[in-house]
């Protein structure tokens, strides 16, 4: 199975013209963070979660040129507005893309994209399936998912793990149940937002005291704003085992 980190940032951490901070100035490829999403590829399979702004930049540089299925975790557009980018997909393996999301998120898809959706169709839209899913486990093809419900503040967000590894975004709280979920994975990957507090993303700290418990072998922090700082700079601060991720970064296990 192999993981590759799309991009591990948020509309927080766009780099704003004339902003003087470290990540905003940095000549590192690693603090040019593109709005967080993730490519799983198992086998032949690849599954893709979440289509955000930059979706199309991120197929382009990683040069895939096949995805089977998308995941969302929830309707947040920073996680969702690219979905229009699909359509040479579509066209070039003649297949409607197969969407899987809660109920909510499929309803926001066909309001924010309701020309996919219409009675009347025309050559050139995306063509999707929708497949409702709930916190419970589903299959895409004989790949086993098994969803990990995360609150988002007051937002339920669904987190994934597959196989071995447990993929997490915006959340600043899990329950013991759904951490059970998580337990064994050899990978986690979890949101790191920023030092100070915030009301829906995991602190630094408190996303490494959360990586600390589970226990993993491996973990990276994605989501991080452009106030967290620089990738070299708090590396540094970090527990062996734990990691930043950065745009283009590949995991293998």
């Amino acid at each position: 199975m192999k993981l590759t980190f799309l991009g591990t940032g948020t509309s927080q951490g766009i780099p704003v013209i004339g902003c003087t901070c470290q990540v905003c100035q940095s000549s590192d490829f690693r603090d040019k963070r593109l709005r967080v999403s993730v490519l799983f590829q198992v086998g032949n399979t690849n599954i893709v979660i979440d289509t955000g702004p930059d979706f199309r930049q991120q197929m382009l540089r990683e040069r895939i040129s096949k995805i089977d299925a998308i995941i969302y975790t929830h309707q947040h557009k920073d996680h969702t507005a690219g979905l229009d980018d699909i359509r040479p997909f579509n066209h070039k393996h003649n297949m409607d893309m197969p969407l899987y999301g809660r109920k909510s998120v499929l309803d926001q898809l066909k309001t924010e994209f309701s020309y996919i959706f219409e009675n009347i169709t025309y050559p050139g839209i995306p063509r999707v399936v929708l497949n409702e899913i709930k916190n419970e486990e589903f299959y895409i093809r004989d790949i086993k998912i098994t969803p990990v419900e995360v609150m988002h503040h007051r937002l339920p967000v669904f987190g994934f793990r597959i196989g071995d590894i447990s993929y997490i975004t915006d959340a600043n709280f899990i329950s013991e149940k759904e951490k059970e979920k998580i337990k064994g994975s050899k990978v986690v990957v979890i949101n790191a937002l920023q030092k100070s507090p915030h009301l829906s993303h995991f602190t630094l700290k408190e996303a490494i005291s959360l990586i600390q418990e589970l226990n993993p072998e491996k973990a990276f922090l994605i989501h991080m704003s452009h106030t967290m700082g620089t990738h070299k700079k708090v590396s540094t601060e970090l527990c062996d085992g734990i990691e930043f991720a950065y745009d283009g970064l590949t995991v293998e296990i």
